[in-house]
């Protein structure tokens, strides 16, 4: 398993130093900004009143008590999940699916690994990464941050970071389930990509209309707390995250371990069409001359 974790991680070197360092900067530099944020926010209230008050609704934005630092939480934290999550989908759907469609998995198995722990050291690799790059993100930011102005410490901004990185996983463990269940990546990337923003709106129209409420406690982005974790992280909701998310991972194992392994190519549903839907039969062409 720990041949299968040092290989994967070291595969994805790349990816975790582009979008850690990516994000980092990003968090820098709306850190580095936020005195200026400060200083304007009487001409910031009044230039957002012009806008539709239900565009603030739907992020949870009251201008009335706006904050510079709640202002920094919807421009950055907010997004954050759905950023993060374009890669722990890709991360998710590809850790396995990925080499089965090259035709590379029946290969790889063909080696005296087993398929526990190819899954729990790819799976590892995956947790991992995802741990580095949101530490990333947290450096950028802390880096950058004005702390008189913003009155928040180092430590606590690994509160909104700890609710990031339960989102991520969710998303990255709910895509390797797919990934085992649907018969190619491309639709287990889809079905999730539909999920995260379809979860992102669900949220966000049920501050709208109060009817949404009871769909939106489905939503995972109503768990996610973003950059109020920092004053007051809810441990309860973390919690409620991650254990779907062991259960995903779980669930995708057990698939993992008893689903035929193609050579390559994406599979199919495996049901067979009704006669009068298949495609007809061209008879050879010495058998339509004998006719």
């Amino acid at each position: 398993m720990w041949a299968t974790f040092r290989h994967e991680l070291a595969h994805m070197r790349g990816r975790i130093l582009g979008w850690g360092l990516g994000l980092g900067l990003l968090g820098a530099y709306f850190s580095s900004v936020f005195s200026s944020f400060e200083a304007q926010m009487a001409q910031l209230r009044q230039a957002m009143e012009y806008f539709p008050q239900e565009l603030f609704t739907f992020f949870g934005l009251d201008i009335a008590s706006l904050t510079p630092y709640r202002f920094l939480d919807v421009k950055f934290f907010s997004l954050m999940p759905a950023i993060l999550g374009v890669f722990a989908v890709g991360a998710g759907t590809a850790m396995l699916a990925r080499d089965e469609e090259k035709g590379l998995l029946d290969l790889i198995l063909a080696h005296p690994v087993s398929r526990k722990a190819l899954f729990f050291g790819k799976a590892l690799a995956a947790l991992v990464a995802m741990v580095l790059i949101v530490a990333l993100m947290w450096a950028g930011l802390v880096v950058g941050m004005d702390r008189t102005s913003l009155q928040v410490t180092p430590t606590q901004m690994i509160g909104p970071m700890v609710s990031v990185l339960a989102a991520v996983v969710l998303w990255w463990s709910l895509g390797l389930l797919l990934s085992m269940l649907l018969p190619s990546r491309r639709m287990a990337s889809s079905a999730v990509a539909f999920l995260i923003v379809a979860s992102f709106f669900v949220k966000g129209m049920a501050e709208l209309a109060p009817d949404l409420k009871g769909i939106a406690k489905l939503s995972p982005f109503t768990y996610y707390q973003g950059g109020q974790a920092a004053f007051s992280l809810n441990v309860g909701w973390i919690v409620g995250l991650v254990v779907p998310a062991a259960a995903f991972v779980l669930l995708a194992w057990w698939r993992f371990e008893r689903r035929d392994i193609r050579v390559a190519g994406e599979g199919g549903w495996g049901m067979a069409l009704p006669a009068r839907m298949r495609p007809a039969r061209r008879r050879p062409a010495e058998a339509r001359h004998a006719v």
